[in-house]
């Protein structure tokens, strides 16, 4: 009670040869076919089982049949998703302190935390390049001298809404990926039921990061924020329609 309930998920349990399997899908986007034609998103279809008893806990906490606030794997506001993105921030500080390969890619709807910007800025000014995609509010400034010179924030106006929340951090070159529900906002982050979860198959990390490089190259349906916070077109002459690159490529 209190609590607007704004993750995606979705889980089945089935009885199978005399055992029961759970099959689950966690996403970035609302079950709605109206929105799914337009929207851009992207979900997470598996039979993890640690995952799977995060979900049937969650389940049972919404119902509430439970009060757990611990989960092995997921990211889940208002409980551990704020401590956990900031502990990977700070790990990337920290690597890069060291003088390892240190790198945050993060792609979202709204970008508004304080706490999340204010170490943001902390990391770049740390050595740590930052690349955000941002498709609508930003209260980030990149490129300002001495605060966030190693930050750039892209947002993709297209053909399709920009939906889709990924979180890549390097980890020097160990990368840990997450999909789900939330944006770096202080609703979904302190007022709202969100689950987040990690992406642990090296070849759909991988995917993943293609995918987001594919939107950094944009040129076509990219605007680019300066450091006094206006965006401008971008000006390259080659066109690349990262909405047409994906549809090519994963259709």
């Amino acid at each position: 009670i209190g609590f607007k309930t704004h993750t995606k998920i979705s889980l089945i349990i089935r009885k199978e040869k005399g055992r029961l399997r759970n099959y689950f899908h966690i996403g970035t986007g609302n079950y709605n076919s109206t929105t799914s034609k337009f929207y851009t998103d992207l979900g997470l279809l598996s039979t993890d089982t640690e995952i799977a008893s995060d979900l049937i806990e969650l389940f049972n906490y919404l119902s509430g049949f439970s009060k757990q606030k611990n989960y092995k794997k997921l990211l889940v506001s208002p409980f551990s998703m704020r401590k956990k993105f900031k502990y990977l921030i700070n790990r990337e500080i920290n690597n890069a302190q060291k003088g390892m390969k240190a790198e945050i890619i993060a792609k979202m709807n709204s970008l508004v935390d304080p706490e999340i910007i204010e170490l943001l800025y902390k990391a770049s000014e740390a050595g740590v390049k930052i690349n955000l995609i941002i498709r609508g509010i930003c209260c980030l400034y990149p490129k300002k001298s001495n605060l966030s010179e190693n930050i750039r924030v892209v947002s993709i106006i297209g053909h399709f809404l920009e939906h889709s929340r990924i979180f890549w951090f390097c980890n020097n070159d160990n990368p840990e990926v997450f999909i789900g529900s939330a944006d770096w906002m202080r609703r979904n982050l302190d007022r709202r039921i969100e689950a987040i979860t990690p992406i642990e198959d090296k070849k759909l990390k991988k995917q993943l990061y293609n995918l987001l490089i594919i939107y950094l190259q944009d040129s076509y349906c990219s605007w680019e924020m300066d450091s006094k916070g206006n965006y401008s077109k971008s000006k390259t002459s080659k066109i690349n329609n990262s909405q047409f690159v994906l549809i090519e490529k994963w259709h």
